[in-house]
């Protein structure tokens, strides 16, 4: 399981820019008008072998005219609480400031490791103004340049050195483990209850990597795997945090730790866009995927049209993706609860799926022949072989061709689509390499 690292500050030091150069990624956006980061960012890097969640925060104010500013803070506290390490950013052009000295005394209190980053850094010449962070009491600031780059390698290094998990470490057997993720209100917790209540056929109850997973161990009609759940964990009446965004951070422990992830869609409101926050978690950490539409009971009208509309438009949300089961169940009536379990443990074997070189040539190498690559400046570009890597988290598929930096990612879905049509691959993530031969 990987750690999460939380970027945070005041507002307009660079936290996006920063996020963006870890992930290697535009997906924040970047901009010099302060509170400009208000939905959450969370993204996947890697540096010296290991890999680790970075979520982007807004930036912390106080007594501003923002109108979400309560709501940020929030987010930030909340990011704090979740992380394993923090890069806490301040600004070397603008020094100390009181609210630098405010998330600073916040970061104190707190028992997780922080590691103090002074920004915008861009030459060396600046360097000796970071000496005055040294009053934050927070140990010594990196200087670097989220913009250019400098300094960001000795601030990785400094950083998965205090990563205290390993994506080795594991307590329990080798069972599949099964997440059940989805937004609040999506009955999560009800799929879990459905699923354990009757008989209570529970060997152990037994705690995860983080404090939040707890693993059930299912034993019932020819099925055993562990249940993760991350669901109930607070209560909406004990804490006042935004359960939105709560919900993703929990999703990242879920989704990491997991084998295959139901996610739950609530059928009386559709697929929406903290659905599809979810589910790019998913796909980013090449999970397999079960697709549940929850609460089916309450909807009217449930011909077999309805079905097709309401399926199409979550195939249409999720695409390229798109060989997903989908199931239309009812955690409450415990109508088809047990066709998801049986589906999720298709899913994960699915997962070891081996296909054998000769017929992977026998089958695709006709179908390229006859609709090759697109030529690109006047290059053909020729495969000739394709094989299966071993000992792959998903099926990986390795296409040997003459000029493999001109074949593009539309052709490289042609491929995988045809994997898809002629191998029961449903629900789980591939990989296509194209290699030189």
């Amino acid at each position: 399981m990987s750690n999460i690292v939380a970027i945070v500050g005041r507002p307009n030091v660079g936290k996006s820019a920063l996020f963006n150069r870890l992930t290697q990624s535009r997906q924040a956006i970047v901009d010099e008008t302060s509170g400009t980061t208000r939905d959450r960012q969370y993204g996947k890097a890697e540096w010296g072998g290991q890999e680790f969640s970075v979520i982007d925060t807004g930036g912390w104010v106080v007594n501003s005219e923002d109108i979400f500013e309560e709501e940020i803070n929030k987010q930030v506290q909340i990011a704090i609480e979740e992380a394993d390490v923090i890069l806490f950013l301040v600004d070397v052009l603008h020094g100390t400031t009181d609210l630098d000295q405010q998330v600073a005394a916040m970061l104190r209190k707190g028992k997780k490791p922080v590691i103090l980053v002074s920004n915008k850094a861009d030459t060396f010449e600046l360097y000796p103004q970071s000496a005055e962070f040294y009053a934050l009491g927070l140990g010594d600031p990196y200087n670097i340049s989220a913009i250019n780059g400098s300094g960001t390698g000795d601030l990785l290094d400094a950083l998965v050195a205090k990563f205290t998990k390993k994506p080795e470490e594991s307590g329990e057997e080798d069972f599949p483990k099964i997440a059940i993720v989805g937004r609040p209100n999506s009955g999560k917790s009800s799929l879990l209850n459905a699923f354990i209540g009757e008989e209570r056929n529970i060997v152990t109850d037994i705690a995860g990597t983080t404090r939040d997973s707890i693993y059930t161990l299912y034993n019932k009609f020819g099925l055993t795997f562990y249940l993760v759940d991350t669901a109930g964990i607070r209560k909406k009446g004990k804490v006042n945090e935004d359960l939105e965004y709560y919900s993703v951070i929990r999703a990242i422990r879920a989704i990491e730790n997991a084998d295959v992830c139901i996610l739950m869609i609530d059928a009386t409101r559709g697929i929406e866009s903290q659905d599809i926050n979810i589910f790019s978690l998913i796909q980013k950490n090449k999970k397999g995927l079960v697709i549940v539409v929850n609460k089916w009971d309450l909807v009217e009208n449930k011909n077999q049209q309805v079905i097709s509309v309401f399926e199409n438009a979550v195939r249409e949300r999720i695409a390229p993706w798109v060989d997903v089961p989908i199931i239309f169940a009812s955690a409450l009536t415990k109508q088809r609860i047990y066709k998801v379990l049986e589906t999720a443990k298709e899913v994960y074997e699915v997962r070891k799926t081996k296909i054998p070189t000769h017929k992977l040539n026998e089958v695709l190498l006709p179908i390229i022949e006859k609709t090759p690559p697109p030529m690109n400046k006047g290059k053909v570009v020729k495969i000739k072989y394709i094989t299966q890597l071993p000992n792959t988290a998903v099926p990986s598929f390795v296409f040997f061709c003459n000029l493999p930096q001109w074949v593009k990612e539309p052709y490289k879905r042609f491929l995988e689509n045809q994997l898809r049509k002629h191998w029961n691959l449903r629900g789980t993530p591939i990989n296509v390499f194209m290699r030189e031969k």
